[in-house]
């Protein structure tokens, strides 16, 4: 059974998460925290020790509804190529299906937080990292299992998809557009057939 104080916790996270994603760290308001709550101020400092620590904790909350789930679609297919076609997939349906909670929480929090949050940027950049090693070992099993060509450079070409994605993302979100987005996984995909494949 959860205790009061984690369900205090996570009822916390659930209404002031879409809040720090639309309008960043110093754009939300300690007044804006606890009326998207409902609860007072010693409500938030008694189960989070800063402002920035429930703020990393928001942006934690954000990464497990909207990117967390790509892990389970990857893990659920078998074979490189089919992995990565999964990854582009997962990217053709993640612009609808950020939007309720205020956009990509790796692009809006690394925006926000970029020389004025050290603590949240590292975040971020981890993520990132992680992301694209993930990526990198796909490509690298699938090298080894003869399915993509062993001179590809398996980080670079990561290191390249995921940019590509992260990119095509920041123009359908800026834009309003998700075209931009869906036009990318095509690309990739063509790209995955024409210079992956052996």
């Amino acid at each position: 059974m959860i205790s009061k104080a984690k369900r205090t916790r996570q009822h916390i996270l659930e209404k002031v998460a879409p809040v720090f994603n639309k309008q960043g760290y110093f754009g939300t308001s300690m007044s804006q925290i606890t009326t998207a709550i409902g609860l007072s101020k010693g409500a938030v400092y008694g189960n989070f020790e800063s402002k920035e620590e429930l703020a990393i904790e928001a942006f934690n909350y954000n990464l497990r509804k909207v990117i967390f789930p790509l892990a389970d679609r990857i893990n659920a297919v078998d074979g490189a190529i089919l992995k990565l076609k999964t990854i582009t997939g997962f990217y053709r349906e993640y612009y609808a299906h950020t939007l309720p909670f205020g956009g990509c929480p790796i692009i809006n929090v690394g925006i926000d937080s970029n020389n004025q949050n050290p603590k949240l940027t590292e975040r971020v950049q981890y993520i990132i990292r992680r992301l694209t090693d993930q990526m990198a070992e796909i490509i690298e099993i699938g090298k080894q299992q003869g399915e993509i060509k062993q001179d590809v450079s398996s980080l670079s070409t990561a290191r390249r998809m995921y940019s590509m994605i992260e990119g095509a993302l920041f123009s359908s979100v800026l834009m309003h557009d998700e075209a931009h987005l869906l036009e990318m996984m095509d690309y990739i995909d063509m790209m995955i057939d024409n210079e992956l494949v052996t």
